[in-house]
């Protein structure tokens, strides 16, 4: 039972009903308990005790609202980076193993999303310290900043299904 407090996941969303993050089952159960929080989907998943019993929860909201000040920024960092490109290289499609500057930093290129993509070893071995034109490479797809819920993803390992419409919604507010 204690494994399952620690590998499912919840979205937690601000009172608002903007995604905030991904909590622990336990930590959603213990929300709810303290009445901090108020269940909006459960999982199949059930903790139990000899006087309780409570479905776990999938999604779950604030019941304040918490101000966060840097709610646009997105964290640049390499398991983020494969999230957003899908885990394959952005030069051959295949399996990704590393991340490349698509202009090396050596050349004044910056570690940015704009800059940055998953690569595979063969490929990064290739474009070296030069540009994808001086390497006769081309990109799959362009870089970008990343969604929230690529994000989100990346930091549990998945999204259920159940909170697709949420990260609608933050996308029909922004």
């Amino acid at each position: 039972m204690s494994s399952l407090l620690t590998s499912r996941s919840a979205l937690l969303l601000n009172a608002s009903w903007e995604p905030l993050t991904v909590v622990s089952a336990k930590r959603a159960i213990v929300l709810v308990l303290q009445r901090k929080a108020e269940v909006l989907h459960e999982s199949v998943h059930r903790v139990t005790s000899e006087k309780f019993a409570m479905a776990v929860p999938s999604v779950l909201r604030l019941l304040y609202y918490v101000h966060t000040p840097y709610r646009g920024r997105v964290g640049l960092n390499r398991k983020a980076i494969f999230a957003r490109d899908g885990y394959r290289c952005q030069y051959c499609g295949g399996p990704a193993e590393n991340i490349d500057h698509i202009v090396p930093r050596s050349r004044g290129g910056d570690h940015s999303w704009y800059n940055v993509v998953a690569s595979c070893r063969k490929c990064n071995g290739k474009k070296e310290n030069k540009t994808p034109e001086e390497a006769g490479m081309q990109l799959l797809s362009r870089p970008s900043v990343p969604h929230r819920k690529v994000i989100l993803g990346a930091s549990c390992g998945r999204i259920y299904p159940e909170w697709e419409e949420y990260f609608h919604l933050e996308a029909e507010s922004a």
